[in-house]
């Protein structure tokens, strides 16, 4: 089997079509070549490999020794120079490259082939003593730190005190005297903390960096970036090994990374920042700031620094004529590295690049509009979960603003929250409930669980396509970068500026669409939804077969959910109108009563209550379909416990307190969850559901006559788990249609069916769908019931499981297909085979997850049900599952 792919010198061994294999890099690198585009010369080792490292134990086979010597003497033929030879050194970069863009999560060595002799070598060869010298530098700092696991910060700290030392304050002040000083320094920190010296053989300088890329597709912080954004562990990663071109070689040299169009805003302008006398590490890491790569964005930031267009504006013709050319080749907007080496222009990488949710909907769009792709593939471009960012409020213009200070714009969105200066903690407090800013000098790929947690994120240094930045817009999180009025002491946390200070646990709010960093909370205002967003919506709707509704209980619910795009209430939970202040005494006294009389003269009190609740929500949708459960939970969860709540029952009810409190004991159930609830309270007490059936007809006809057009009322009755229960309650609800159609001598059309939520009706459904008019899964319990898992506690373990592979994803957020999936199939084919018109749709939350969206649009159901902000996530779900079907 062959592991090593070459690219460069007119060899492509691979191409774009070959991810899997190669990595996205990898397969980028070979395409750039193919396409004749100026990429220096190397190798890819393919994820194959990677696997089979892991597999035999981290050893590497002398069959991919062999072949890595060929790739090797593949980039020397190129080149002309010699790995190792003193007189004319070949250096490489060795980099990690997964199948999907994983920024800043793996490892990169950069200058690989340095050491004592080959130094020399370089010096000579480049006629710069000082560029060989701080080359050596970077490489032994990049090795220690990447390879040999050592201390950064002590490397760090040696470097600081040198230029203090020298009263520098640029690495770019250093002469090549201080630059050799400095290695000196560095490798007696290697030998001291490593035990041994700095390897001089390159040799084992390369299979070091290879081990160590290999090692870094299992280290903590690419695993949790794994996690979260669902890639599965074992497709490893592949390492390139490439050619170095130099971006430190003086002034006609730079390293930049570019956008071909604003990953923030989605503007079709070139977008990126490039530095001077640079290596690429420099940009992304966040440790110089950059300057700007156009002139017109150097002058809209009011920025004094040359622009790349500005102070070598041959080379950035060049490079803007390949943004166009690989633009059109991927037709995508790509994510671009680059180098000049003596004003000659280098392409290291091309990627589809990450971007905003507001980028990704214009671009999307755009590009349909100019016709570089097409509409189908527009809405297959933009992720739905996505969206998300674009359905939350942000600062209100007209609030006031206690600004601090300003930095870059790095990702857009607004958050308010407590400050805290480690990831640990951000973690850590936002478990608790609490909104966090995460502040950092500059943040590293450790810090991603921390970024995750946080509302927002905060940074001193970094430009905007620093590692914050390119996380935090992957992420949708708010982040301003490059604050360098910024004064941060993580150690004391305290952040200063201006004269102010900043302490963890105080609040401040970020605005990452303007760069503001300000004191204390800002009032926001909810988003405006028109222009791309209406357009994109408008494409994916008329693809989709899948009807939308929304889970809503309130008329404000049901406003959000329709300017949203819902075409109907597919789940209103009725138990939630039992909660109010006014009303629980009265829901109290129904329960707590030791008869049917009783309960009747508390559910008198609570009918006026229902039908204003169904009226409410029947006005906002009407000539829509409305699915109203009944009453669902057990009754334990309204029992009074405080003596207050006793004795305002024991008043309404004119009882004694010590009888009320029999009655409670006498409900107490241990499983509750398995108990006493659903259908089981409407055969025990009918009377409830007579009530609640009332009220949902005569508030129906209510807004029919007053609207003149009636809402179509769909009577859900929940837990049922056979056809005798149903048909049960479908007499109650049916007499009380009946009754009430009678009195105003008008009717309304209605259905009743039932939620499929326990793995009995599942299996039964043919002979439930004989009584049933629709079925709603509602899947949050019929995982519950199927798995044997209570999702209230299950978070306890299982990310532990889906870490292990058990499951492939928390089956409460993304429906388990396998299991559960299969029930939901076989109930809709039993159902459909008894009643071929039935209605079937799923209410749980999985409505709102693209993902089981998909798996509804295969098992062809009617509709999904979401969450009022996740209705236009489902709609362009269910947009792109037709599309794949």
């Amino acid at each position: 089997m062959t592991y090593v792919y070459r690219f460069g010198g007119g060899v492509s061994d691979g191409g774009k079509g070959d991810k899997n294999l190669l990595g996205g890099k990898g397969a980028n690198l070979a395409e750039m070549a193919s396409i004749g585009l100026p990429v220096p010369p190397g190798f890819t080792i393919s994820t194959e490999m990677c696997t089979r490292y892991y597999e035999e134990g981290e050893q590497f086979p002398q069959s991919l020794r062999d072949e890595v010597a060929a790739g090797i003497a593949h980039i020397e033929a190129v080149t002309e120079k010699r790995f190792g030879d003193p007189a004319n050194p070949l250096l490489v970069s060795v980099r990690s490259g997964a199948r999907v863009s994983m920024p800043g999560m793996m490892d990169t060595v950069l200058n690989l082939g340095l050491n004592d002799d080959t130094v020399e070598g370089l010096a000579k060869a480049a006629d710069d003593e000082r560029f060989a010298w701080d080359s050596y530098r970077r490489f032994i700092q990049m090795y220690a730190d990447v390879v040999l696991e050592l201390d950064h910060g002590a490397f760090e700290e040696a470097l600081e005190i040198a230029k203090e030392d020298n009263g520098f304050t640029l690495d770019t002040e250093m002469s090549a005297a201080d630059w050799k000083a400095l290695v000196a320094q560095y490798k007696a920190l290697v030998e001291e903390q490593w035990g041994k010296p700095f390897p001089q053989d390159v040799h084992d300088q390369l299979w070091g960096a290879v081990g160590a890329v290999f090692g870094s597709w299992q280290s903590e912080r690419a695993k949790v970036y794994r996690r979260l954004n669902d890639i599965p562990a074992n497709w490893g990663t592949a390492v390139n090994v490439q050619a170095m071109v130099f971006g430190n070689m003086g002034d006609t040299s730079a390293t930049g990374v570019a956008f071909t169009r604003d990953p923030s805003k989605g503007d079709r302008a070139y977008y990126g920042e490039f530095l001077i006398n640079a290596q690429g590490e420099d940009v992304v890491a966040g440790i110089r700031t950059p300057q700007y790569l156009t002139k017109a964005a150097r002058e809209e930031a009011g920025a004094k620094p040359a622009s790349m267009e500005e102070a070598m504006p041959e080379v950035y013709r060049e490079l803007a004529a390949v943004f166009d050319q690989l633009e059109t080749h991927y037709r995508d907007m790509q994510d671009i590295e680059f180098t000049v080496e003596q004003a000659k222009l280098w392409m290291l990488q091309t990627r589809s690049g990450k971007r905003t949710a507001k980028a990704a909907l214009k671009i999307a769009v755009d590009m349909a509009n100019e016709g570089l792709i097409t509409r189908e593939e527009a809405i297959a471009r933009v992720d739905p979960a996505a969206l998300d960012q674009l359905l939350h409020p942000t600062l209100d213009p007209e609030a006031k603003r206690d600004v601090l200070t300003k930095g870059l714009p790095a990702s857009p969105g607004a958050a308010s929250g407590k400050v805290v200066f480690d990831a640990d903690t951000a973690e850590k407090r936002a478990a608790a409930g609490e909104s966090v800013i995460l502040v950092r000098v500059e943040t590293s790929p450790e810090d991603i669980h921390g970024m995750h947690a946080a509302k927002g994120i905060l940074t001193a240094r970094g430009g905007m396509t620093s590692h914050a930045a390119v996380v935090a817009r992957g992420m949708g999180r708010p982040c301003v970068s490059g604050a360098g009025s910024l004064a941060i002491s993580a150690k004391d946390k305290v952040l200063r500026c201006a004269g102010r200070e900043v302490r963890e646990g105080d609040t401040l709010t970020i605005d990452g669409a303007s760069g503001e960093v300000m004191v204390g909370e800002v009032a926001t205002v909810q988003p405006e939804l028109a222009g791309d967003f209406g357009t994109l919506m408008e494409w994916a709707d008329a693809v989709r077969r899948l009807k939308v509704r929304a889970n809503a209980e309130t008329p404000l619910d049901c406003k959000t959910a329709r300017e949203f795009g819902a075409e109907g209430v597919g789940l209103c939970r009725t138990e939630h109108m039992f909660f109010e202040a006014d009303r629980i005494t009265a829901v109290r006294q129904m329960i707590l009563a030791s008869d049917e009389q009783g309960r009747r003269v508390a559910l008198d009190r609570l009918l006026p209550e229902q039908r204003s609740d169904f009226t409410a929500i029947f006005e906002v949708m009407a000539g829509l379909p409305v699915t109203v459960r009944l009453l669902d939970p057990p009754l334990h969860e309204f029992l009074p416990h405080e003596e207050a709540e006793f004795a305002e029952v024991a008043q309404a009810a004119g009882l004694d307190i010590d009888t009320l409190k029999r009655r409670a004991n006498e409900l107490h159930e241990f499983n509750p969850m398995l108990g006493h609830r659903g259908c089981r309270l409407g055969v025990t007490y009918p009377e409830i559901y007579e009530m609640q059936a009332r009220a949902i007809f005569e508030a129906a006809i209510d807004v029919a006559e007053k609207s003149g057009e009636a809402p179509i009322p769909e009577v859900m009755i929940p837990l049922v788990a056979t056809r005798r229960e149903l048909e049960l309650m479908k007499a109650v609800v049916d007499k009380a249609a009946k009754l009430v159609f009678a009195e105003r001598g008008r009717e309304v059309d209605y259905l009743v069916g039932t939620m499929i939520e326990l793995p009995r009706a599942a299996l039964k459904a043919g002979e439930i769908a004989e009584v049933g008019e629709f079925f709603s899964f509602g899947t949050n319990d019929l995982t519950q019931t199927t798995l044997g898992v209570s999702r209230d506690d299950a978070a306890r373990f299982l990310s532990t499981y889906v870490e292990q592979g058990i499951y492939a994803k928390d089956p409460f957020v993304s429906l388990d297909v396998e299991g559960v999936g299969e029930l939901v199939s076989l109930a809709a084919e039993r159902g459909r085979a008894t009643r071929g018109d039935i209605k079937l749709g799923i209410c749980g939350e999985h409505g709102g997850d693209p993902a089981s969206i998909a798996f509804c649009e295969q098992v062809g159901l009617d509709y999904v049900s979401a969450s009022p902000y996740r209705v236009p996530i489902a709609r362009l779900a269910a947009a792109q599952a037709a599309l794949r079907k």
